[in-house]
């Protein structure tokens, strides 16, 4: 039996959709397989949403499975992509969308999906790391980290080029630190030139570097604002696969505006083909 999926991607970070009324067994599994660049169909995750249109904005519960089967409670692009989902499907310029991490609203603006991010905190219990007290500058398997949650953890390390970071090499160790119960993202950014980021990041459940992660460039923004980086708001960040801008909304919370894209439409299987 196969189901129907629309494939969107937020900068490069792309995610298949799935309505969550489909019936999937093993939702895991399937992002197990159809994350697979070489096996499946490609992503980043997949998003099972399940709309509740009769509000108003419309809201979307979205619920979010990585390529290693587990889930992550909060995705910048992937919600900015379950909101551009839902404007398509409703014709509204605003939703709301219901994740593990709590309630968040989106609102288009131009070509822009706009999201009020989650509170972020520095607060090492609620990241959660290991330490006593905000860690803001501290060495951990050997980089220099500031550690944040931005609805997920973040370890960012401002280095001179993320260019010349052999981030495979290095993000490993710090993302399965024991400092770490949860284990965490690992971002590197460098300065742009011309006041924004540039960043990469090795994601938490994908195990590897993406082309774009949103609470990473979130991460980057607030964490450069508290090491006193810049001052600038917004923020400008760019992940290898486009622009993100990093605002601070009345209500202190950052918000995070880039473009997304529906590419395309297919089917999948929900069950994985039988051997010969």
């Amino acid at each position: 039996m196969s189901i129907p999926f629309q494939k969107y991607h937020g900068t490069g970070n792309d995610f298949l959709i799935i309505h969550a009324d489909e019936h999937v067994p093993d939702r895991g599994a399937l992002a197990e397989r159809e994350c697979d660049r070489t096996v499946g169909v490609g992503a980043d995750g997949i998003l099972f949403l399940a709309p509740e249109e009769k509000f108003n904005p419309p809201r979307v519960v979205m619920t979010l499975f990585q390529p290693d089967g587990a889930t992550a409670p909060m995705c910048g692009n992937g919600a900015r992509c379950a909101a551009e989902w839902t404007m398509d499907r409703t014709g509204a310029d605003s939703v709301m969308i219901d994740t593990q991490a709590g309630t968040l609203r989106a609102d288009r603006d131009g070509e822009n999906v706009v999201i009020e991010m989650t509170p972020l905190t520095f607060v090492p219990d609620e990241v959660p790391v290991m330490a006593d007290e905000p860690v803001l500058k501290a060495e951990i398997e050997g980089l220099e980290v500031s550690v944040v949650n931005t609805g997920v953890p973040h370890a960012v390390s401002f280095v001179d080029n993320v260019d010349n970071v052999d981030l495979e090499a290095i993000a490993p160790p710090v993302r399965h630190a024991d400092a770490f119960p949860d284990g965490t993202n690992v971002t590197v950014a460098s300065p742009d030139g011309s006041g924004g980021f540039r960043q990469r990041t090795y994601e938490r459940g994908v195990e590897g570097e993406t082309d774009s992660c949103g609470t990473g460039a979130v991460a980057v923004a607030v964490v450069a604002r508290r090491l006193g980086l810049t001052d600038a708001d917004p923020v400008d960040v760019h992940p290898p696969g486009g622009h993100l801008r990093v605002s601070f909304n009345d209500r202190g919370r950052p918000t995070l505006a880039g473009p997304v894209e529906h590419e395309f439409d297919g089917e999948v299987a929900v069950e994985p083909p039988v051997e010969p």
